[in-house]
């Protein structure tokens, strides 16, 4: 753990106010769930992942769904990449996710973008170079809450996602969700 310097005293409800640089830094945002940990006298705070929760089962989606689609699958939660796997994958594992990939995660709406036919293709991670020509990226959706997404991605020149892959983008984001109701 690293020391910010920064002492907060408890208030007469138990609560204690996270500063706003912080919550900048760790991307906290009002409403966000917290999981709290205990050892000895020690309390650590960590933003909740539903999502990286079902460790095993987001790594199967992954793989299931790039070997079924033949792209590069990512599940990942509202932060960052949780699992990655198939064709042309990148160690994006654990990296933060871009600011184009908040905003449509925070839309609620499915997003394609092929280059050979116009599309803008977003950054999937923070400070990526963008070698993806074409993309679906599918937010899991529970009770009006997005916790994170499903991405098919391909970096082969004329690529197109074709509407078999993003039917299995969509049934894993919605089979991702079902864990959750």
């Amino acid at each position: 753990m690293k020391a910010t310097g920064i002492v907060r005293r408890i208030d007469e409800l138990g609560r204690v106010v996270i500063p706003k640089e912080i919550r900048s830094t760790l991307r906290l945002k009002s409403g966000d769930p917290l999981e709290i940990f205990t050892d000895r006298d020690e309390l650590m705070l960590k933003k909740y992942s539903p999502i990286a929760s079902l460790e095993k089962f987001a790594e199967g989606t992954a793989k299931s769904l790039s070997d079924l689609s033949g792209h590069l699958a990512l599940v990942c939660d509202t932060d960052e990449v949780l699992h990655a796997s198939g064709s042309g994958k990148r160690d994006v594992s654990g990296k933060s996710l871009s600011a184009a990939m908040d905003k449509i995660m925070q839309e609620r709406r499915s997003y394609i973008a092929n280059l050979s036919e116009g599309g803008d293709v977003v950054p999937i991670c923070e400070g990526e170079e963008n070698a993806v020509t074409a993309q679906i990226i599918v937010p899991i959706v529970v009770g009006g809450d997005c916790l994170g997404a499903v991405a098919l991605l391909s970096t082969e020149q004329g690529a197109k996602m074709e509407a078999g892959a993003c039917k299995l983008a969509q049934l894993s984001a919605t089979i991702l969700a079902t864990q959750f109701e």
